[in-house]
């Protein structure tokens, strides 16, 4: 209807700004128009029944809020009646959450910015009781939104599919998550209550309906049992991504920072750990049979995201202890803590007494015994949801995340399961790390791994050297370095190709120093790294294998924080550069005899040719821009490296119309980067190319220049640059490299 339209643009004049009416009167004025007109449709809802002015109407109630202050809102003319009519109609609108699942999250902002400007309003301002009235509307709608969702499972489950699940649309799940905490915590407690009196008989019933099924295989769960577990966790799961969404809400700066909310925090967070504990403990005890359903697990990776961030970041701030007891399933397990730390400062902060008030009363042990549920569920979401890729992509996110921090790092080292993870990072005991699906993962797994290992006092804490940490990936290396080229190219070996080269990726990706730099160059030099030009010989033609072995030659050669920096005596820069030559040489020259496109184009003309062919160049850009090598080294040996290698890089830039180097936005930043370097440090190597070759280097710059992309657009600027400089400092030398220029 039209009248959408007309909404569209009441709430573009309710964003006006205040410097656009002449008095604060007139602006008064309009505001209370514009309550009385909201007010009128609230009451009346014409015309809502549409689902597009009702979206609308919903943007334009989210909207007022923000351009207005609350102090100005409670002084207009029946400030408390739109309350309650606000009221009612976002109860109304989440009771009827399937017609307006997309709507919803814009009533909640204004409930959320309504009870975030109550601090900044005197309660005299305005109509009398204003403050009362909000606290008593925004339970009303916390208990609402808490009742309908949790009721939402059994609807979306009779539906036969028939309705969206609200937990599986991401993008709207989201949008509400991040606008409950500054709701809930306004009334925390009167929420708290309504939280734990829908958690417990739910955590309840479903801790009996699991202690009767036991181990068995939930395929083979009848069908009235296999519905009643379904209601119960989709419940759970939204319980969960509620309390995460609370407990993320916690404000630890000073100003903000209410004491007794901690308390509050323990008594929720007691329930959602209690839940992962019986999850994971019937997880680990069926050997992998007895799974959640997947939306609760990510329920629960999103909880101990936000508890992390809240709750881990002081943990070495807090009195330890030592031994702490954990009660699993009936099962005493003991959990050995990081011991009393006597350089405390004998006054703790009051930030400090509330985190050690919270884990007191959270009665699940010290932070050491809840790190190690939460790195337990880790480990096991790693060995048991192999098949998951969202699952397993969530957990090593929140495992790398735990491991980024300085004290929250160390407080790993000294758990079992990091060890055991440490020590056993193979598919043998992960089977995730042998799904193709998931070879991304490999990288950021080891990256993670290697970041503990190498962490201070890291190899002594888990009782394992670098050198032990990569046998495996060694021993694999070894293997495939004794196959001959058929076996090396048959289907066996691509697994275990790619594998081994993601494994390296993340474990080169943390290194950040010269120490740990060459820790791994001797390891992998000189026994490993010419496999590295067999392997790109053999499997040119397979993206898969060529992606995961450039990606890791990249990060090798990539000079980040300086750590490739060799000793002057040392021959290891020319040697690593030998090898990005030798690779790179080996996969161009295959790539520029294949002159077959693929027919229908497009991603299948990125994945099977311009993909490698960008990798291959970044990988080229990484060594010559590393500085650390002496080029001139090459010529004086007479040494074709360096020669091979920009001829064949040249070739493949060039053998890319220019259309497709602007289409593509990674295959250009490669490009250009390739040709910014060589005007910078090989001047004379592209002034002695042919006029036809050099000119046409000079209209790719010439369109770049001209690219939308301002990294693009100076590089191409900087490439001239050089070249103008160049000139301009030897145009009166007698140099072979200024006669070609004028050549040119």
């Amino acid at each position: 209807p039209r009248s959408s339209k007309a909404l569209e643009a009441v709430i573009l004049l309710c964003s006006v700004r205040r410097s656009l009416f002449p008095t604060d009167k007139d602006r008064e004025d309009f505001l209370e128009r514009l309550m009385t007109g909201i007010r009128d449709l609230l009451s009346n809802q014409t015309g809502l029944q549409h689902q597009e002015n009702y979206h609308e109407f919903c943007r334009l109630l989210g909207r007022i809020k923000s351009n207005y202050q609350l102090s100005e809102l409670v002084k207009t003319e029946g400030y408390l009646e739109w309350l309650k009519l606000a009221s009612a109609f976002t109860v109304q609108s989440i009771t009827n959450w399937q017609y307006s699942t997309n709507s919803i999250h814009y009533l909640l902002a204004l409930w959320g910015r309504l009870v975030a400007a109550v601090p900044y309003v005197r309660l005299d301002t305005g109509s009398r009781g204003h403050a009362e009235l909000l606290q008593k509307e925004v339970v009303t709608v916390v208990r609402t939104y808490i009742e309908s969702m949790l009721s939402s499972v059994e609807t979306v489950l009779l539906s036969e599919g028939s309705l969206d699940d609200p937990l599986e649309d991401d993008g709207s799940l989201k949008e509400q998550l991040d606008r409950l905490p500054t709701i809930c915590r306004f009334q925390y407690e009167a929420v708290a209550n309504i939280i734990i009196s829908k958690f417990d008989p739910l955590l309840n019933q479903y801790q009996e309906v699991i202690a009767h099924l036991r181990s068995t295989n939930p395929s083979n769960y009848p069908p009235d049992v296999a519905r009643r577990m379904s209601i119960l966790e989709g419940q759970l799961t939204w319980l969960t991504y509620i309390v995460g969404a609370v407990i993320g809400g916690q404000n630890w700066s000073s100003s903000q920072m209410d004491e007794g909310e901690e308390i509050i925090d323990a008594s929720i967070s007691r329930r959602v750990l209690q839940l992962a504990q019986g999850i994971d403990y019937r997880l680990s005890s069926t050997n992998g049979l007895g799974k959640a359903d997947p939306k609760l697990e990510m329920a629960l990776l999103y909880y101990f995201q936000f508890f992390r961030r809240v709750y881990m970041f002081l943990c070495d701030q807090s009195p330890g202890s030592g031994v702490n007891m954990l009660n699993i399933g009936g099962t005493i397990v003991s959990v050995v803590g990081m011991g009393s730390m006597s350089n405390l400062d004998p006054a703790p902060s009051a930030k400090q007494k509330m985190y050690q008030r919270m884990f007191d009363h959270l009665g699940m042990g010290d932070h050491t015994a809840v790190s190690n549920l939460i790195v337990t569920k880790i480990g096991n979401n790693l060995k048991y949801w192999s098949v998951d890729q969202e699952i397993i992509g969530k957990t090593l996110e929140l495992l790398s995340d735990m491991a980024g921090g300085y004290s929250s790092s160390k407080l790993l080292l000294t758990l079992d399961t990091v060890r055991f993870l440490t020590r056993n990072h193979t598919e043998d005991h992960f089977p995730f790390l042998g799904a193709s699906a998931n070879a991304r993962h490999r990288s950021s797994f080891h990256a993670t791994l290697t970041r503990l290992l190498l962490s201070p006092s890291g190899e002594e804490k888990v009782g394992l050297t670098f050198e032990q940490f990569l046998e495996p990936i060694c021993l694999v290396l070894t293997q495939l370095e004794a196959l001959s080229p058929s076996d090396l190219r048959s289907e066996g070996a691509r697994r275990p190709i790619i594998g081994a080269f993601r494994d390296l990726r993340g474990i080169t990706s943390s290194l950040h120093n010269k120490k740990t730099f060459n820790m791994l160059f001797d390891i992998l030099y000189p026994q490993h790294l010419p496999l590295i030009a067999r392997v790109v010989d053999i499997w040119w033609d397979q993206p898969d294998v060529i992606v995961s072995v450039f990606k890791f030659l990249h990060e090798f050669c990539h000079n980040k924080a300086n750590r490739i920096n060799f000793d002057q005596s040392s021959a290891n820069g020319i040697l690593l550069f030998r090898c990005a030559s030798e690779a790179v040489c080996a996969y161009g020259r295959r790539l520029v005899s294949n002159t077959r496109i693929p027919s229908n184009g497009g991603d299948d003309l990125y994945k099977t040719r311009y993909k490698g062919l960008s990798l291959t160049l970044s990988v080229l850009n990484s060594a010559l821009g590393g500085s650390y090598v002496c080029f001139g080294v090459f010529s004086l040996y007479n040494d074709p490296a360096l020669e091979n290698a920009l001829e064949v890089a040249l070739q493949l830039a060039l053998s890319v119309p220019l259309e497709h180097v602007l289409a593509y936005p990674k295959v250009s930043k490669s490009y250009y980067a390739f040709i910014e370097i060589l005007f910078r440090n090989h001047i004379s190597t592209a002034l002695a190319l042919d006029t036809i070759v050099f000119m046409q280097l000079m209209n790719a710059i010439h369109d770049g220049l001209q690219a939308n992309d301002a990294t693009l657009s100076s590089t191409c600027a900087n490439t001239i640059d050089h070249l103008a400089s160049f000139y301009f400092m030897n145009n009166a030398k007698d140099k072979v490299a200024i006669a070609n220029t004028i050549d040119h």
